[in-house]
C-alpha cells in the first residue's frame, strides 16, 4: 500500500488529502479566512503562510509526516505535455518567477518541503499550461501572436480518464469534447490522450465565464486599452477576476444566479443564457477540431457548474445533436492527483523531468 499526501491550493482554500492507494483516507476542505488571505500582496508572499497552514492541518488531525510521494497541483510553467514530473531544482526556480502568478504555483512548491521533511519524492501533474495543440491550432491573424494553451488540464484529463474507465475503454482510445465549467469556463478537444485544441481559460478567450470576460471584440477592446481612463492592470482584472458575470450581474455565485434565472428573474435569466450559449458554440467549435479524427465520441460537461440541472440541461439542448453528453460534476482534481502519484509510484506512469 502507497501512502500519498495530496496539496492542492486555490484562491480561497488549500485543499489537503490522504491517499492509500486510491482510497482517501483523510481530507480537509483548508478554507481560508478572507481577511487572512487578503493581507498579502502577491501569491508568492503566501507561500510560508499556506505551508504552515498545510502543516498545522496535518498536525490537528494527529497525521505523521510519514508518506510514500506528495503531489501537488502544477503551476504556471513554460508550456508542458501531460502527465507526472518530479518536482526539480529548475521547476521550483520558474515557479517563484512565473510570468503569470497563480496559487496554483504553490502547490508544488510546498509538496516539494514537505516532501524533503519525509524522505519522498515531490510530484506535479497536468498544470494548467499542458500544451499538446495542433500547429494549426495555435495560429492567429498575426505573425507575432499565437494562442496559448493555459486551461484546467488536470479536472480535464481526469474526467476523460473516469469516463474512458466507466465504458470500459481507455483515454487514448477516444475523441472527447470536455467541458470545465468553472470561475473560468474551458472547453478542450482530446484526440486520443493529447487535447488538440483548447480556449485559453485564464486570459481572456472562450466563452463568458462566471469571473472571466471570455473573448472579447477586438476593435473595442484596443479603443478601452487608449482610452486612457484605465490601467493595464485594471483591464487584466476585467479580463480574469471581474469579467463575465461578475461584471454583468455584480456577482459570480452559479447558484444564486442559476436560482435567479430558472426563475425568470431578469438580467439574470438573459445573462446566464448567453453564458451557455458561448459554451455551447466553443463546445462546437472543439467538436469541429475532432472531426477530421474520427469525430466526437462524447462531450463531457465537468466542474462546479455541472451540478447545475439548469445550466447542464440548456447545454445539453444546443449541443447533444454532436454527440452523447456526459455529466461528471465536480472537479476530482484531488482524486486525479493521487492516482498519477500511485500509478508513478507503481511503475505504471512515467515520471517526466521538467527541463
Amino acid at each position: 500500500m502507497k501512502r500519498i499526501f495530496v496539496i492542492n491550493p486555490g484562491c480561497t482554500s488549500t485543499k489537503v488529502a490522504v491517499y492509500e492507494d486510491e482510497k482517501a483516507v483523510w481530507t480537509s476542505d483548508g478554507l481560508h479566512k478572507p481577511e487572512e488571505i487578503e493581507r498579502f500582496s502577491g501569491v508568492n508572499d503566501q507561500y510560508e503562510y499556506r505551508k504552515d497552514f498545510v502543516l498545522n492541518l496535518l498536525k490537528e488531525a494527529g497525521i505523521p509526516l510519514q508518506f510514500d510521494a506528495v503531489i501537488g497541483r502544477g503551476g504556471l510553467l513554460k508550456p508542458l505535455h501531460g502527465g507526472v514530473y518530479a518536482v526539480n531544482e529548475l521547476m521550483k526556480h520558474d515557479l517563484w518567477h512565473a510570468k503569470h502568478q497563480h496559487v496554483c504555483n504553490l502547490g508544488s512548491l510546498i509538496a516539494d518541503e514537505i516532501a524533503h521533511e519525509c524522505h519522498c519524492p515531490a510530484f506535479m501533474a497536468d498544470p494548467v499550461v499542458v500544451d499538446e495543440m495542433m500547429t494549426r491550432a495555435r495560429y492567429t491573424g498575426l505573425p507575432f501572436m499565437k494562442r496559448e494553451s493555459i486551461f484546467h488540464a488536470l479536472n480535464a484529463k481526469a474526467a476523460s480518464r473516469r469516463y474512458a474507465r466507466d465504458i470500459g475503454k481507455k483515454y487514448e482510445e477516444l475523441n472527447i469534447v470536455v467541458a470545465h465549467l468553472g470561475g473560468g469556463i474551458c472547453v478542450s478537444a482530446h484526440n486520443h490522450g493529447k487535447v488538440i485544441d483548447v480556449n485559453n481559460a485564464l486570459n481572456g478567450d472562450g466563452p463568458i465565464a462566471p469571473e472571466r470576460s471570455g473573448t472579447l471584440p477586438a476593435d473595442q477592446l484596443v479603443r478601452l486599452c487608449f482610452s486612457g481612463k484605465y490601467t493595464e492592470a485594471q483591464i487584466m482584472k476585467m479580463l480574469a477576476g471581474y469579467g463575465g458575470c461578475q461584471a454583468l450581474l455584480g456577482m459570480k455565485d452559479m447558484r444564486e444566479i442559476s436560482r435567479r434565472a430558472e426563475a425568470g428573474e431578469e438580467p439574470f435569466h438573459e445573462v446566464l443564457e448567453a453564458m451557455l450559449y458561448t459554451v455551447s458554440k466553443q463546445i462546437g467549435a472543439m467538436a469541429v477540431a475532432l472531426a477530421p479524427f474520427g469525430g466526437t465520441d462524447a462531450i463531457i460537461l465537468t466542474g462546479g457548474i455541472a451540478y447545475s440541472n439548469y445550466c447542464v440541461d440548456d447545454i445539453k439542448r444546443q449541443v447533444a445533436f454532436l454527440a452523447p453528453v456526459v455529466v461528471l460534476p465536480g472537479e476530482g482534481e484531488m482524486e486525479s492527483l493521487a492516482f498519477n502519484a500511485l500509478g508513478a509510484l507503481n511503475g505504471e506512469l512515467p515520471i517526466h523531468e521538467y527541463k
